[in-house]
């Protein structure tokens, strides 16, 4: 789903650049916490109800101007693999390692991603991360949500980014 010319005219920004804005907030995320450089954008539109199979989702919530939730969605062994990169030693399971690891990168992501929503992104609070995962769960963020999800890939897997805000 594009999003509405009155949000991209508000933001200053064209969909191509608001989506290469986002597409380059991840990689230097990944490249910042995680030391992954190789982070490869899919060009490939997802739909944002989403159904998820042995995942794990990392979501953190936009409160201000604009309302809204960033997530980050991984498959269990990119996750685990990730968090073992993050923290310097072999994880080998889902535990709360992973899942304060997730959160953060989700964190990270969304302050990103609230600095092109408005100036500076002062006017935009984050919630504290929260992360879902299970062998079989649907995400879904709505009706009156607009939305951009990102489609990346590592040497191992891939995983999506997703930004929905409140029209």
């Amino acid at each position: 789903m594009s999003m509405k010319p009155e949000t991209l005219a508000a933001i200053n920004m064209t969909e191509d650049q608001l989506i290469k804005s986002l597409i380059k907030d991840v990689q230097d995320v990944f490249i910042t916490m995680v030391g992954v450089e190789d982070l490869m954008h899919l060009p490939i539109q997802v739909d944002v109800t989403t159904h998820f199979k042995e995942c794990l989702t990392a979501m953190v919530g936009l409160a201000g101007t604009y309302n809204g939730l960033v997530s980050v969605h991984l498959p269990w062994p990119l996750a685990i693999s990730l968090t073992s990169l993050m923290l310097g030693m072999e994880v080998t399971e889902i535990d709360d390692d992973v899942n304060d690891a997730m959160g953060e990168i989700a964190n990270m992501v969304a302050g990103s991603f609230k600095q092109h929503l408005s100036k500076g992104g002062s006017d935009i609070q984050l919630s504290t991360p929260s992360v879902v995962n299970g062998a079989d769960y649907v995400v879904s963020s709505g009706n009156n949500l607009e939305n951009i999800t990102l489609k990346f890939a590592t040497d191992e897997e891939w995983f999506m980014v997703a930004l929905s805000i409140e029209d």
